[in-house]
């Protein structure tokens, strides 16, 4: 037997699928609180001293965070190659805003204190917020172009055509999606802060949080209302071999099926979006009663409900077509060979641990509060 059969294509397929959804959770779960404290930075902060407090709280493993999302990306780009080359393609001119933004942070915490200059300071403090709203905001736009269905397409020889614009992306429904992905970071942000910051930055925190945490709850059903009563889902309409070929255009596919039809077939997966409202609603009844580590742990519970419903709800489907629904990008037709996913499966398995255990080993080390008073002793903080 040839090593990598020992799995069978389809459920490498599949694994691949949850492994994808794994990259993008932990993402959110631990760059997102960076994103949210850059957002929260101008509202949380009134004087330098409270901002550096802020800042210092996430300057120290803002950069190991990051690698979630290089991961992710890189992920992407060698098990699922159609969908890279398609959402870097289409949304060119997005990712290259998200890119500019997070530009900005790097810069921001390495130049924000070269100079006394209170107005030098500010506007690098409004650096950092463009730094976390911008990718917040665009990050759930995207999501929410996806849910709707983007207007791409395949010719017979599998070039690429993509159709849409820049500014077409900034639809209603997307920018729903992006309000909630802001204030779903926001309260992770703010989770973070009470967790890590004394004084009055925490206290701050607390308030934005807790109206942060009502928004994701009232945003989110909002979402699933508009998807379940005007926004069609995608379904596929030939007999499909879930260890076929990777060529969509080998199926047919239509436009009007029914985002919560999983929902319908397995019942049980309602838990999911279950967990995305109630971990919102208990990281706001944690942070009303000052329980600092539960906050975090509810917020990072939200945030794996609400990305685990996109997934759920459109699974099969990776990226629906708008412009020729037979064009859509499904589980069983877009990912690399049997063999590329095996071997990246067994190199994920050595090192996603490694990734893990450095991580846990960092907090660690850096565990506890950061005040007024520590980051006045200039021996102790960077920022």
């Amino acid at each position: 037997m040839i090593l990598h059969e020992l799995i069978d294509y389809e459920t490498l397929r599949v694994i691949w699928w949850l492994l994808l959804g794994v990259l993008l959770i932990g993402f959110a779960a631990t760059d997102g609180f960076d994103l949210g404290v850059g957002t929260l930075l101008p509202f949380v902060a009134k004087t330098d001293t409270e901002r550096r407090v802020a800042i210092n709280t996430i300057g120290p493993i803002w950069e190991g965070n990051q690698v979630w999302l290089i991961v992710g990306g890189a992920a992407t780009f060698a098990a699922w190659p159609p969908l890279y080359a398609v959402s870097f393609s289409g949304f060119y001119l997005a990712m290259f805003a998200v890119l500019l933004a997070l530009i900005l942070r790097p810069v921001g915490f390495k130049y924000r204190s070269k100079r006394e200059s209170a107005r030098w300071r500010n506007n690098w403090d409004w650096a950092l917020f463009v730094g976390g709203f911008v990718p917040s905001l665009i990050f759930g736009v995207a999501v929410g172009n996806v849910l709707q269905g983007v207007p791409f397409r395949f010719a017979d020889d599998m070039r690429i055509f993509y159709e849409g614009s820049f500014f077409g992306l900034l639809n209603p429904y997307a920018l729903l999606c992006g309000l909630l992905s802001v204030a779903m970071l926001v309260m992770h942000g703010a989770s973070w802060l009470v967790l890590k910051a004394g004084g009055p930055v925490a206290e701050r925190a607390r308030n934005y949080g807790s109206i942060a945490a009502l928004c994701v709850i009232v945003l989110f059903a909002l979402g699933g209302l508009l998807l379940a009563l005007g926004i069609d889902g995608y379904r596929i309409t030939s007999p499909i071999s879930p260890a076929g070929p990777s060529n969509p255009l080998l199926k047919t596919a239509e436009h009007g099926g029914s985002w919560l039809a999983n929902y319908s077939t397995h019942p049980w997966l309602l838990i999911i979006p279950a967990f995305g409202f109630s971990g919102a609603a208990l990281a706001f009844a944690a942070m009303r009663a000052r329980r600092e580590a539960s906050t975090l742990l509810f917020s990072k519970l939200s945030i794996f409900g609400i990305i685990s419903t996109v997934g759920v709800s459109m699974f099969p489907f990776i990226l629906p077509s708008s412009l020729d629904p037979r064009s859509s990008l499904t589980v069983w037709d877009a990912s690399s060979s049997h063999m590329t996913l095996f071997i990246m499966l067994v190199v994920s398995l050595i090192f996603l641990p490694i990734i893990f255990a450095y991580t846990a080993w960092v907090y660690k080390v850096l565990w506890g509060k950061v005040d007024e008073k520590s980051v006045t002793d200039k021996s102790g903080h960077a920022y």
